[in-house]
């Protein structure tokens, strides 16, 4: 069986002391491809050396939207400036955060637009973070897709009515941890919408699914939400992790393994 999982600050310092290890592990669970959204010009040096020894590790690009401040346009130039230098896999992560500071919502508006404007330049998905703020950004994805925008609603916790407007959209949601976990509405949603625009994330170091809440959360747990989705759709674990691998596969162009 072969995994993806869609979403994991692998880079992070929080994993570096066991790096090789949680690489070591994510291999042992069948996790072929590890996806990384960058969070802002702090991350990209750490990103792109993972990328280099890892080749299954693949970069995306972007501006985090709580690191959306004062000096975001400098912030989106350097974003801007990477994508004439090379490829990467996604846009992101971008979007609207305003469960920490409402502060600078105007300003990650513009930050999203601006990244969902790459994302279709490109032609690559756009990878966006929804905080409090399920309604505004599909809202934003709904007036300006045109056929030619596609992506991920990363760490989707949303409404059956919000589920079915992702899928509409043509937009996939990125189910991680907080499916697993024991008062989340996500299971009785999904049982309900299906699994056809569902991918597989970890968001690795942050959420952890059941049995590992209170650890650092590293790629080889998605075991544990593909075994929770298996339950909610009702489908073998193989089942899932085909139909979850060949969205990713198909939304990312990637080469199966």
């Amino acid at each position: 069986m072969s995994i993806i999982d869609t979403h994991c600050h692998i880079y992070s310092t929080e994993l570096a002391d066991h790096f090789t290890e949680i690489m070591d592990r994510s291999a042992e669970a069948s996790v072929d491809y590890v996806l990384m959204p960058n969070v802002d010009g702090t991350t990209i040096d750490a990103m792109l050396e993972v990328e280099k020894k890892y080749p299954n590790c693949l970069s995306m690009m972007g501006l985090h939207p709580c690191s959306v401040n004062g000096e975001y346009r400098q912030a989106l130039q350097e974003v801007e400036k990477w994508f004439v230098q090379r490829k990467f896999v996604g846009v992101g992560e971008t979007g609207i955060d305003l469960y920490w500071d409402k502060t600078w919502i105007e300003e990650q508006k513009i930050s999203f637009d601006f990244q969902i404007a790459l994302a279709k330049e490109h032609q690559i998905p756009v990878i966006i973070h929804s905080r409090d703020s399920l309604e505004i950004t599909i809202a934003m994805i709904r007036e300006r897709q045109d056929g030619n925008l596609k992506g991920i609603f990363h760490c989707f916790t949303g409404t059956e009515d919000q589920a079915k407007e992702i899928m509409d959209l043509n937009f996939y949601m990125g189910i991680g941890g907080v499916v697993t976990y024991k008062n989340a509405d996500l299971p009785g949603v999904l049982s309900k919408t299906g699994p056809s625009n569902v991918v597989l994330e970890t968001d690795a170091p942050y959420l952890p699914p059941v049995p590992h809440r209170g650890k650092k959360n590293e790629p080889g747990f998605i075991v544990h939400v593909l075994d929770k989705l298996s339950e909610v759709f009702q489908l073998s674990k193989e089942e899932v992790g085909a139909l979850t691998t060949s969205n990713a596969i198909n939304l990312f162009g990637l080469a199966p393994k």
